[in-house]
């Protein structure tokens, strides 16, 4: 996990660092463009007309910025801090990083936390009825759809509901923009459940719908493989009655691909932002905010919220790796063959 984050950290430190229009580009360009349109003062130490910039002046916006030191010392001098998360302060939102971040999880966790648990829900029980029921008309429908959903893009979907319920062309049923309305603070406590499910109705269903066919057919193909084997047969043999077969023998074995698959989707879930679907619905997340930093360059939060993710990303699959350990026992760590 070590080198994986440190190897994550330096090839997008080195790429963050030397493509250019950087912040200090950027504000010269910004200064000159004030100039050059006679917003900006007269004095003639800071703009030398057609010269542009004063030297000096340069210099201290690389100051300002930490440029003016050797890659390899803002680098390893960036990985102290991160040790102990200190991110710095965004160049452009005058905050610290951390309470950037802060004020934008809440979007992206509303997204991140209902799509998993729909998913999830919904998946487990209709990819084992699918099993069950496989090759039947019921199989064959439901796959349809299914695939014709993943077919689908996300941000595709979320124009074509904000057109039919969205008061676009038909219905005007659902909010478009934000978390609650802007009655908010004077609905009573349920009014205000309500009103925050109304408003994330249209965005959890384009980012959930994508996600149906990958867990439905691998919760399937996942059932079928253990009804086909030997126990399954000797059990029926013994006089088992089908549910008892599927859920007292089968269902421990074949769920073991979903649940060691919890730990990483759980907390992907909470960190995770959909830059399209914020953006079409005016929610303003984590997609939103990484998008418009490495558009700006603004490099403590592209490379501070990307330290942060890549931890908790390893993490997530450690605790999976872990999980195989809890959920079959007949996988062991200390067993070397």
């Amino acid at each position: 996990m070590i080198p994986t984050l440190f190897g994550v950290m330096l090839l997008t430190f080195m790429v963050t660092q030397f493509v250019p229009g950087g912040p200090v580009e950027q504000m010269v360009a910004q200064i000159e463009g004030l100039k050059n349109s006679g917003e900006a003062s007269s004095g003639g130490s800071l703009y030398q007309g057609k010269n542009g910039l004063n030297p000096e002046r340069i210099k201290a916006l690389e100051k300002l910025y930490g440029f003016d030191k050797p890659p390899a010392e803002r680098f390893l001098s960036m990985m102290k801090r991160y040790l102990v998360f200190d991110f710095g302060e965004s160049y452009y939102h005058h905050t610290s990083v951390v309470q950037l971040v802060i004020s934008k999880l809440p979007v992206s966790m509303s997204l991140g936390l209902w799509t998993f648990i729909l998913v999830y829900s919904i998946c487990i029980p209709l990819g084992i009825r699918k099993a069950v029921q496989d090759g039947t008309t019921f199989d064959i429908i439901s796959s349809t759809i299914i695939l014709v959903g993943y077919a689908i893009p996300g941000f595709v979907l979320g124009v074509l509901l904000i057109v039919l319920f969205g008061g676009g062309s038909f219905w005007d049923i659902f909010p478009l923009r934000g978390l609650h309305s802007d009655n908010w603070n004077e609905l009573s406590l349920i009014g205000k459940i309500l009103d925050y499910l109304w408003h994330m109705v249209l965005p959890i269903i384009s980012s959930t719908v994508g996600s149906l066919a990958v867990m439905t057919l691998l919760t399937k193909n996942s059932f079928l493989e253990e009804i086909r084997k030997q126990y399954v047969l000797t059990a029926r043999a013994k006089g088992l009655s089908e549910n008892q077969v599927l859920y007292k023998h089968v269902f421990r074995n074949a769920i073991i691909p979903i649940i060691t698959g919890f730990p990483g989707s759980f907390m992907t879930a909470f960190f995770t932002g959909s830059l399209l679907i914020e953006t079409i619905f005016s929610l303003d997340g984590m997609g939103l905010l990484s998008y418009n930093s490495v558009i700006s360059r603004d490099y403590p939060v592209v490379l501070g919220t990307l330290y942060f993710f890549t931890i908790i990303g390893l993490l997530s699959r450690l605790l999976s790796d872990l999980s195989y350990v809890v959920v079959d026992p007949r996988i062991s760590f200390d067993k070397v063959q």
